[in-house]
């Protein structure tokens, strides 16, 4: 009985204990992304999201794995290509991948003629997807599951990279998201018009690029802290602008 009573209580950990990976980083990712929203995008957003804001929706994408109707959608979140390659150059997976989600999920929400439903749907998905896309470990390898096989210590407890860079950086730092996104968001013209540039395809092979950078900063069963916190917040906070000042290129670009 005893032993019933524990597995009971386990198994929502083992069930949802993904799901909250990452939700500061979407929330800041999506506050920022508020912050430079034209009128246009914000009205049509303020319709399709009923009033709630990208923050608020930005991790429903994470929400919806506890269901399982919704595992087809699990190949979205990341992408996989040897590192010191291209994306365009790769091979791709026949479940689909982190791009390709993108351009659906843009394609879905700008026809007019899918449902409302639908179209929520892939916004969601699509806010949650930028975020994403630029978490270095979300464009990786996949001999490892993008770092998910690395395992370290983090403060003395096990993680391994992808949980680093998912969870413990952020968490560690010990702000809440509107606080960073506040720090965050002051970009002048300029910088916001250079962030924005490329395609979708560039920002991956970015991100790809970064992730190489990463794998090199540990080996298996390093203990990290606060040495890896110094060398490596401001690559954490250039990763959380830059994916809430994309966020708002697409979405501007969506309903301008």
């Amino acid at each position: 009985m005893k032993k019933t009573l524990f597995l009971l209580l386990l198994f929502p950990v083992l069930v949802f204990g993904n799901t909250i990976w990452g939700k500061t980083g979407h929330r800041v990712t999506g506050q920022i992304a508020q912050n430079y929203l034209t009128g246009k995008a914000k009205r049509a957003l303020n319709d399709l999201l009923e009033g709630h804001s990208l923050a608020f929706v930005s991790t429903f994408a994470d929400d919806i794995k506890a269901d399982r109707s919704y595992s087809k959608y699990s190949a979205w979140h990341y992408v996989n290509y040897p590192l010191g390659t291209s994306y365009r150059d790769s091979d791709k997976s026949e479940y689909g991948d982190i791009v390709v989600a993108i351009e659906e999920c843009i394609q879905k929400v700008k026809n007019n003629e899918n449902s409302k439903e639908d179209r929520v749907f892939h916004l969601k998905m699509l806010i949650h997807l930028i975020g994403d896309l630029h978490q270095p470990m979300h464009a990786s390898r996949v001999e490892d599951k993008g770092g998910n096989d690395i395992q370290v210590q983090w403060f003395g407890e096990g993680s391994n990279l992808h949980r680093v860079w998912d969870k413990n950086l952020i968490e560690s730092y010990g702000m809440t998201y509107s606080e960073l996104a506040y720090e965050l968001s002051d970009v002048d013209k300029k910088k916001r018009k250079a962030i924005q540039g490329g395609t979708i395809y560039d920002w991956v092979d970015e991100s790809h690029a970064i992730c190489a950078e990463l794998y090199d900063s540990v080996e298996i069963g390093d203990k990290l802290g606060y040495r890896y916190s110094y060398d490596y917040n401001d690559l954490l906070f250039q990763q959380l602008q830059k994916g809430g000042i994309r966020l708002a290129k697409v979405l501007n670009d969506l309903f301008d």
